[in-house]
């Protein structure tokens, strides 16, 4: 009898040691990170930013239980550079990521590099374009940036035959559906297999939708909005209504099915215990101006291409309920907070600015404006459809520009939020307008930004352009190199 009570404490006691030790390295442990990255959604078309037309529930009880940032910039409104600036925590003159279908340094210390070398297990799943060897060329894990699990591809928008490569094989693959739908699936695989794992994982899903083409959701999401018609934003011109009803039909219906891949991502997280300890996150590389101001797509310093959504969801951290900020959070500065959300130190490398401290409310905000900035026009905005350069400063309440003439545009986002009455040169905001300037300058020298015209950057990059001084992609690349696979990444006309 003696004999069996020593064997049941002794259960009792390796039991009570077992789970203490379990629960004391769960508590411990790093938190996971599930960055859902996204093309060209801008922050205004969220139902949790007030857009009544869109049907996003599931971001916007994802909003109503996370800390929304509300004035989150990408401080050079288009694709690479926004890329470049995430993965490095630097400014695209920095980088040299300042136009499209270039290559990133791969020598440069990448957050996929810091996260890997601190435990993480490190993936990317989507549509990449830091790669620069055309668009649906195969790239090789030396250009991978420290990012071990790979299903992706440089650059497709054709989301219904889109390709991809895996790990470090060149054979071409296909998704077999809508690939946000396909590619969400993958991550919940990956996320199903976390659960026999001890280390923390750093996973990227980089969506190439809701950019245009418009028309190209799948059946459901399309017939939502069909023959709906919607209320239009108050700065776009009576003769472009007409277009931005019919693409707006397919913006949404694209962003609809993307809101129901985070509900299955998050349904999944819950599924495998790992909800409490992932930081979700969910953000775009830039907006859409869907004509406002008489404009489409990006590189404009207006609210529509410069302002992108950001939700970070971390109930361990800031508590269950939602909540907003107004932190000026750039492109540069998402690494530097992402390493100091889950305690690892900031490379020296990085230029941007660790927002963890202020989220977390253990320092004030000390942040009063953040640049924005296109170093050369390229693509769809050139110099035949109005594009130049210009840099310019985002505060909680003003936008301020300039371009290589002077002071361009001047706006009170507050009292004027569709971006209709330029103030610059106005008397009455003249103190204003010479604070902004002054700031603006003295930000540009902290850059090291002598705001040259962009051909000077393009030659000091020896970046090889077309007529339109636009990167090419399809035939030769940024170096004059020819491209074997010459996909351009856009569906075949019917």
């Amino acid at each position: 009898m003696k004999q069996r009570n020593h064997i049941t404490r002794a259960l009792f006691l390796f039991f009570i040691v077992g789970f203490s030790y379990t629960t004391l390295a769960q508590k411990d442990k790093k938190p996971n990170i599930l960055y859902v990255l996204v093309d060209q959604w801008r922050a205004q078309s969220v139902g949790y930013a007030g857009d009544k037309n869109v049907m996003t529930p599931h971001l916007d009880q994802l909003a109503n239980q996370s800390v929304n940032l509300t004035h989150a910039v990408s401080g050079m409104p288009v694709c690479s550079p926004h890329r470049a600036s995430f993965l490095t925590g630097q400014y695209p003159l920095t980088h040299g990521v300042f136009m499209n279908d270039v290559l990133l340094d791969t020598n440069r210390t990448s957050i996929g590099k810091v996260f890997k070398e601190n435990g993480y297990q490190t993936g990317y799943l989507g549509k990449w374009h830091v790669d620069g060897h055309g668009r649906s060329s195969y790239i090789p894990a030396s250009r991978q940036q420290g990012f071990d699990y790979w299903k992706a591809l440089e650059c497709t928008h054709d989301y219904n035959n889109s390709a991809y490569y895996e790990g470090n094989s060149p054979v071409k693959k296909v998704w077999e559906t809508y690939d946000a739908i396909a590619q969400t699936q993958d991550v919940c695989q990956y996320l199903k297999s976390q659960t026999k794992k001890d280390d923390p994982f750093f996973l990227v899903l980089s969506i190439g939708s809701p950019h245009d083409p418009y028309q190209t959701a799948p059946e459901k999401y399309r017939k939502m909005y069909e023959n709906k018609i919607f209320t239009i934003r108050d700065n776009v011109p009576a003769d472009k209504v007409e277009k931005v009803q019919n693409d707006l039909r397919g913006y949404y219906a694209h962003m609809t099915a993307i809101d129901d891949c985070i509900g299955q991502l998050r349904q999944t997280l819950k599924e495998q215990n790992l909800a409490d300890n992932t930081i979700i996150v969910f953000t775009a590389d830039h907006g859409d101006l869907m004509g406002s101001h008489g404009a489409w797509n990006k590189q404009q310093p207006y609210d529509e291409s410069i302002r992108v959504p950001f939700l970070i969801h971390y109930p361990k951290a800031f508590g269950p309920k939602g909540k907003k900020s107004s932190i000026l959070i750039n492109s540069p500065d998402i690494m530097p907070t992402l390493l100091g959300l889950t305690g690892i130190n900031v490379p020296k490398s990085v230029e941007g600015k660790d927002f963890a401290p202020i989220l977390l409310g253990k320092k004030k905000n000390d942040v009063t404006h953040t640049l924005i900035s296109c170093v050369q026009p390229f693509g769809q905005w050139t110099r035949a459809r109005g594009g130049k350069e210009y840099r310019g400063l985002m505060t909680e309440n003003y936008t301020y520009v300039r371009d290589l003439n002077g002071p361009w545009l001047l706006f009170d986002r507050t009292k004027d939020p569709f971006q209709l009455n330029n103030l610059v040169g106005q008397p009455a905001v003249a103190a204003i307008q010479t604070k902004l300037d002054i700031d603006l300058l003295n930000e540009l020298k902290k850059r090291k930004d002598e705001f040259l015209p962009g051909l000077s950057y393009v030659k000091k990059w020896n970046y090889v352009i077309d007529a339109t001084e636009t990167v090419p992609y399809v035939k030769i690349n940024y170096q004059g190199l020819p491209i074997l696979d010459t996909s351009s990444g856009y569906p075949s006309p019917k």
